[in-house]
């Protein structure tokens, strides 16, 4: 059954390549993000494309799913943005069925040696976050979008989520929010503003899924390490591209019956 999902942050990276995804099985999804840039290129190029074929923008357009694809202006940090985009959604669509909270905070995590081909000087994760000299300010800049960007989201749209027969929430998490496995003794990537910020994310969704038991499905996922901006395109052993994240966070989105769980990168249960 074709559902409707508003993923935020889905103008790029995972996001975006998860609402194509979802979009190519026919589901209606609503790509949500500040800028609706990434999404539009999109759009330009699959109308340069037809162009030079035999075939109609339409027939490309369906044959991708992006017949189903909307772009929506949503920043999770601002309010008035969220309230604007719920209005869009009340208009058009009247529910939810699932929500993927996608939107992360990325600039302000600092770099490590751990992974092959990090970029520290890109621009993105280059704020230092050791736990004796973090800068309070960072921790907030992180949590700004991590955690009460989330909260904020999900509590506004949550009237919506609820209007669906099979309500879904679904927080895209990371191991770095796991503080089982940042306790281990081979752990790395402490990076504190970070990790504190998803790690509270984490906490929200477990007290979520439990007040909405029995209503709604609410999980945790961290697709592992995925090759994105958030790394500056960082590559290394294991890691996913973002098509592939995309593919095991899917089965997820469409789940209709396990709830509160966390998920790790190989589709089974990660430690909290």
């Amino acid at each position: 059954m074709s559902k409707v999902i508003l993923i935020t942050g889905a103008n790029a990276g995972i996001g975006l390549e998860l609402a194509k995804l979802l979009a190519k099985q026919g589901h209606t999804i609503y790509a949500a993000a500040r800028s609706t840039q990434g999404l539009e290129t999109m759009y330009a190029c699959l109308r340069f494309t037809a162009r030079f074929t035999s075939h109609t923008f339409q027939r490309i357009s369906d044959a991708l799913g992006t017949s189903n694809l909307k772009s929506i202006k949503l920043d999770v940090t601002d309010t008035k943005s969220i309230l604007a985009a719920k209005a869009v959604l009340e208009k058009d669509v009247g529910h939810i069925d699932v929500l993927v909270n996608n939107a992360g905070e990325t600039h302000t995590m600092y770099a490590s040696t751990a992974i092959s081909n990090w970029k520290p000087g890109s621009g993105v994760m280059n704020k230092p976050q050791n736990a004796t000299n973090v800068d309070v300010a960072v921790v907030r800049e992180a949590c700004e979008v991590n955690l009460f960007g989330l909260i904020q989201t999900t509590t506004t749209l949550l009237p919506l989520v609820l209007k669906s027969s099979k309500p879904n929430i679904l927080t895209i998490s990371t191991d770095m929010a796991s503080n089982t496995f940042q306790a281990r003794p081979d752990s790395f990537l402490h990076v504190v503003a970070y990790n504190t910020s998803k790690a509270a994310a984490n906490s929200y969704t477990i007290a979520l899924a439990n007040e909405l038991k029995g209503k709604a499905i609410v999980n945790a996922l961290t697709p592992g390490f995925t090759t994105t901006k958030l790394n500056g395109f960082a590559t290394g052993p294991g890691a996913k591209t973002p098509e592939q994240a995309a593919e095991l966070i899917s089965k997820w989105v469409l789940e209709e019956e396990k709830s509160g769980l966390f998920i790790g990168p190989d589709g089974n249960e990660f430690p909290w």
